[in-house]
């Protein structure tokens, strides 16, 4: 057993009941887990203050002086207030302590010299530093002065001494026992890149002599992290590729020309056109396609979609296309019956919600042949759907959908169908690489003709008057208005407005005009009532819950407004914003929030962003350097499943496309892994994936 292996309970300072702890508590059973318990963060330890120049806005400090006198001062009937008058020689600040007064006289006495270490604050006119760490001068190595690791610790670890401090010794000793560690990275990498060697890396990264040291070392690891990530995505879809002959669709046949001739609605756009030019040719080269489609709201994916199934139909082959909620299958079922109008092409639905005989005979159905095209949801990939021809499938939305679930289709023929995953939430680059990194990319960055971008425009809850007479005003001119509440009933706990009483309170304001009121609680076939007559034009106000962030396609509608834009994030503001500008009318965003947003806060960010932008990757960039990957909505569905522990997808760009070239390029020179120029990188790989990274996650 290697050292790395070994149990953590043997290592200086642990033992059995701490290993116990570290084992609940931090996930942590071996000497490997610890060596990879990284900091959050560093406290600069090289610099000495003057108490005269300390202030309560600067972070952690540290000043050389002796302690004058103790003041103990009574808080109540059994706790009292220790405060030390400590002093540099050119000022005097407040030591505090709280609890352990007999122990902190007994240790640190009048007139000795101390270095004193803590966050400066300020009370009646006087710095004072709570609870601070202290040193002896004389034991204090002054030419060792260095930056101080900070480690996550639990209140659980904290009650039995295992404190940051604590930990940050528990790992030097390991480190003192540890032998060099092996290279994981081949040299031609290591030296064409200057990377720091591994060994020298990780020490650093726990107990840094400088800044700049850190630097290097943090830009080893998270160089490291990211290869073996990408090297992963790019060995999966390369084996995908040579594993699996895609079906030819040698033709684009009468479906799909009688279409494009008689039924086309509106002319194409540059960007669909040549959408369509790259799934042609995926689908005619012999090799399987696996296509990411990145389209902004309304950008006319779902018509690409289409005429995609129509080449799989001019070929023989059936098609599907799956979508992750009911309202948006049936959504897409009624856009394609319409864009098809008296075409033949069988498209049938099917639901959680088709059971019986209807169910039976979809089934049967798909399996002669009779159905070309299958609208659903997850429920196509249930083992009882089989498909007699299936040869092409659409994954809508694919952020809502894990893997298991994208492969499930691959399994409904014996060669797997072309997949074209969809989605209308803009992909960071650096994210698309990282969570989809086995799929081609195609983007629509263009409008249909006619659409104008949406004007976007913050009010602040006092200006609701104005507000409402531009809402007015907007439906006396035939138009119609969505209005989006964060909650269904009142929250004890949030200062929220909610649905019902905005409800109420908007049937007073707008007595001549009919509203209608949809959310997640009510029963499909009433919601779908409701839906249906703000579709018609029969209700001019719509009163909802996010439950219209997808699936909903109005024309008529020229308003969003958004109560508590404060509490959406980006992405789903632009996705809210995406149900108005779909006709030819100008159309407008209202972002409404409290009086009291902070003018640098990130909601004044993210409000200013939408009001400055329409550009949905633009705001999906912003929102990755907000919010962080991890908190992007379906990420973890997605392939972010693994633990970055060092690399951040929002803020290391440059690292990733590094790390992706080298990992490409090694791909490339040994695509069946045998070369053992490269047998480093294929062990290293092997290893990483015995271990509880969930790679199926990021495949």
């Amino acid at each position: 057993m290697t050292f790395l292996q070994q149990d953590i309970q043997y290592l200086p300072g642990v033992g059995p009941q701490r290993k116990r702890l570290l084992n609940n508590e931090l996930n942590i059973f071996k000497n490997d887990d610890l060596l990879q318990y990284y900091p959050y963060k560093y406290v600069d330890r090289t610099h000495l203050y003057a108490i005269k120049d300390l202030s309560p806005t600067m972070a952690h400090v540290q000043v050389k002086g002796r302690i004058l006198a103790y003041e103990t001062f009574q808080m109540g009937p059994r706790k009292q207030r220790l405060v030390a008058h400590f002093s540099d020689g050119h000022g005097v600040m407040d030591l505090v302590w709280f609890q352990g007064a007999k122990y902190v006289i007994r240790q640190y006495h009048v007139g000795e010299e101390y270095i004193v270490f803590g966050k400066p604050t300020a009370f009646q006119g006087r710095i004072n530093i709570s609870h601070p760490e202290i040193e002896k001068v004389a034991d204090v190595q002054f030419d060792n002065l260095k930056l101080q690791p900070a480690y996550i610790t639990t209140e659980k670890m904290k009650t039995t001494g295992l404190t940051s401090r604590q930990m940050g010794k528990v790992i030097a000793s390991m480190l003192e026992k540890m032998p060099k560690l092996s290279e994981t990275l081949p040299p031609f990498i290591v030296n064409s890149l200057h990377l720091m060697d591994r060994d020298t890396a990780v020490r650093a990264i726990h107990f840094p002599q400088t800044q700049h040291q850190l630097a290097n070392a943090m830009q080893r690891m998270k160089f490291e992290e990211l290869f073996y990530i990408q090297l992963n995505i790019l060995r999966y879809a390369s084996d995908q590729r040579r594993k699996y002959r895609g079906y030819i669709f040698s033709k684009v046949g009468e479906v799909f020309n009688t279409f494009y001739n008689r039924y086309l609605p509106f002319e194409l756009t540059g960007a669909q056109k040549r959408v369509i030019r790259e799934i042609r040719k995926d689908c005619g080269s012999g090799r399987q396609m696996n296509r990411l489609l990145q389209g902004d709201v309304g950008s006319g994916k779902t018509l690409v979609a289409l005429m995609s199934m129509l080449i799989a139909i001019d070929n023989g082959y059936q098609a599907c296309i799956m979508a992750p909620t009911e309202i948006l299958a049936e959504q897409h079922l009624a856009t394609i019956r319409d864009f098809l109008k008296d075409m033949p092409i069988n498209v049938q639905l099917l639901t959680g919600i088709v059971k019986g005989k209807k169910r039976e005979k979809i089934l049967s159905e798909l399996l002669d042949g009779t159905i070309d095209i299958l609208v659903g949801t997850h429920a196509i990939v249930e083992d009882t759907v089989q498909f007699k021809n299936l040869g092409f499938a659409i994954v809508d939305e694919q952020h809502r959908f894990g893997v298991a679930q994208r492969a499930k289709l691959w399994q409904k023929n014996a060669n797997p169908p072309h997949v074209l995953v969809m989605t209308a939430t803009p992909i960071p680059r650096t994210l698309a690489m990282t969570v989809y990194g086995d799929l081609d990319v195609s983007i629509i960055d263009e409008l249909p003709p006619g659409r104008k971008p949406v004007n976007t425009i913050h009010k602040q809850e006092n200006q609701t008057v104005s507000l409402y007479d531009g809402i007015r005003q907007q439906v006396n001119e035939g138009r119609q208005v969505y209005i989006v509440f964060p909650l269904i009933e009142e929250s004890e706990k949030i200062d929220l407005k909610n649905l019902e009483d905005g409800y109420e309170h908007l049937q007073r304001v707008f007595p001549e005009f009919r509203l209608s009121k949809v959310h997640g609680k009510m029963k499909p076939v009433e919601k779908e009532l409701e839906m249906q007559r703000f579709v018609n034009g029969e209700t001019q106000i719509l009163v909802a819950t996010t439950v219209i962030e997808v699936g909903v396609n109005v024309p008529n509608a020229s308003v969003m407004v958004i109560i508590n834009a404060e509490r959406f994030g980006l992405s789903q503001l632009h996705q809210l914003r995406g149900r108005v500008g779909r006709g030819a009318d100008q159309s407008y965003c209202i972002l409404v929030t409290k009086d009291s947003v902070n003018n640098k806060s990130d909601v004044r960010k993210r409000i200013d962003i939408m009001c400055e932008t329409n550009d949905g990757f633009a705001i999906a960039e912003a929102d990755l350097k907000l919010r962080g990957p991890g908190d992007l909505e379906g990420t973890q569905q997605s392939g972010m499943a693994f633990d970055l522990k060092l690399a951040d997808i929002a803020h290391d760009g440059i690292i990733v496309q590094m790390a992706r070239d080298e990992a490409q390029a090694i791909i490339d020179a040994d695509p069946d892994c045998t070369n053992p120029d490269y047998s480093l990188v294929w062990r290293r790989l092997a290893e990483l994936k015995k271990d509880n990274i969930n790679w199926g996650a990021i495949s």
